[in-house]
């Protein structure tokens, strides 16, 4: 549903780099792999019916569950 509604990581990033002037072209390349990996991603759950698994199985990284 993020996807769908342009609210995931990958639209994100490419919103942030388009407010933020400084970044300019130098952030040119990252916005052009943002937009691949949302084809890729989109493609991956039109062909198996779930997010990728990188999406699927990410956690907030140094999050311990055991301890809170």
């Amino acid at each position: 549903m993020a996807v769908r509604n342009d609210l995931d990581r990958f639209h994100l990033v490419s919103d942030v780099i388009d407010r933020v002037p400084q970044l300019g072209s130098r952030a040119a390349h990252l916005k052009q792999l943002m937009h691949n990996k949302l084809i890729e991603h989109k493609q991956y759950i039109v062909h198996h019916g779930e997010d990728m698994p990188e999406i699927r199985h990410w956690k907030w990284p140094y999050f311990d569950t055991e301890t809170t």
